[in-house]
């Protein structure tokens, strides 16, 4: 009797810590959540029979998540999908990422519950939980590589940019060329008129010489 209720309890604690990965992971997953939608949306619960050692549990899909428990729900008389495997086949299949490995699995029930079910874990593998790890602690933070479209688009928009400020300057040229021909012109004015003065000046002082002689 002490047997039966240590291994209850230490079952009870294994559901829990996976029950909790498991909600991880549909957060951290979208492509997760995806799967698990119409699974959740029908309510469905999967019978697993595992076999050395023998477990048998019960995971019922609902949109709060994924709910483990060693006891068919209330309410249920049956479930949707019966899996059964040994323990170790089950273990590659939800490690393995791989859905030829899922295939192996024996699994009984409507053929399109089976096929969702068989999606979901062949995403509930170990590489989903590594993607979905990376891609929130690190693919906020990483640069994802631009497409074509968007490379021509920011060539295109540099191409604009170059041109424009081409344009500025030569306007800007221009202007400058412009403004040194008015500053020599000014200058050669100003030179004139200083010519002009001083001559003034000269022919102004012997004129009066010329009178003040006379």
């Amino acid at each position: 009797m002490k047997r039966s209720t240590l291994s209850h309890s230490l079952l009870n604690i294994i559901l829990v810590f996976t029950e909790s990965a498991l909600t991880l992971l549909l957060r951290l997953d979208p492509e997760l959540r995806k799967a698990a939608y119409p699974l959740a949306k029908q309510g469905t619960v999967i019978c697993l029979r595992l076999y050395l050692p023998h477990i048998e549990i019960f995971a019922t899909f609902s949109y709060k998540g994924v709910l483990l428990d060693a006891n068919l729900p209330v309410g249920r008389s049956e479930p949707d999908v019966i899996i059964n495997a040994y323990s170790i086949q089950v273990l590659s299949a939800l490690t393995s990422h791989d859905s030829e490995t899922t295939e192996k699995l024996q699994m009984r029930g409507e053929l399109i519950q089976v096929q969702l079910v068989k999606q979901f874990i062949t995403q509930l593998g170990l590489g989903g939980l590594i993607q979905g790890i990376l891609k929130k602690f690190k693919g906020g933070n990483a640069k994802q590589k631009p497409s074509a479209d968007e490379m021509e688009e920011k060539k295109n928009n540099y191409k604009l940019r170059i041109a424009e400020q081409q344009t500025q300057i030569n306007t800007l040229t221009i202007k400058n060329r412009e403004f040194e021909t008015t500053v020599k012109e000014l200058q050669s004015r100003q030179k004139t008129l200083t010519i002009i003065t001083i001559a003034s000046v000269i022919m102004a002082i012997v004129a009066v010489i010329t009178l003040l002689m006379n």
